[in-house]
């Protein structure tokens, strides 16, 4: 019995982690990039209000945030017709990092793009300590 316990909580946790698997990039590593002007997708899924406040260079605006209903998660679809043209690297950008850009990951991928291409700013926007690159307005 104990054994089936353990098998049970072992691939419970497994599917866990498959599902919410995802790559993180720190801020300083994505401005090198930035500055080193590395070829780079970034998709952010702010809301419209938000992106207009601030986003970074070279965004690819899709308002999918928080990606969680199906109409929420085709908006991404603009940027997919972006990845699929390239094998740059994606960096999924979202307000604070967390549920909706793992949405939004796990949508990318469940289209076809590796998870060796894609990774998650990690605290979102609202972690990003270089102010200064901020895109302001329209």
């Amino acid at each position: 019995m104990l054994k089936k316990i353990a098998l049970t909580l072992s691939l419970t946790l497994l599917a866990a982690t498959t599902v919410f698997a995802a790559n993180y990039i720190e801020p300083q590593e994505l401005k090198e990039l930035l500055d080193k002007k590395q070829p780079v997708i970034l998709v952010d899924i702010q809301p419209a209000a938000d992106f207009e406040k601030q986003h970074l260079p070279g965004s690819i605006e899709t308002n999918a945030f928080p990606a969680a209903k199906a109409e929420e998660k085709t908006r991404l679809d603009k940027a997919l017709a972006v990845i699929k043209a390239s094998t740059d690297k994606v960096v999924v950008i979202c307000p604070r990092g967390k549920s909706g850009a793992k949405n939004s990951y796990n949508y990318l991928e469940s289209k076809g793009v590796s998870e060796d291409r894609m990774t998650i700013l990690e605290d979102g926007i609202a972690g990003w300590p270089y102010k200064e690159l901020f895109v302001t307005g329209r």
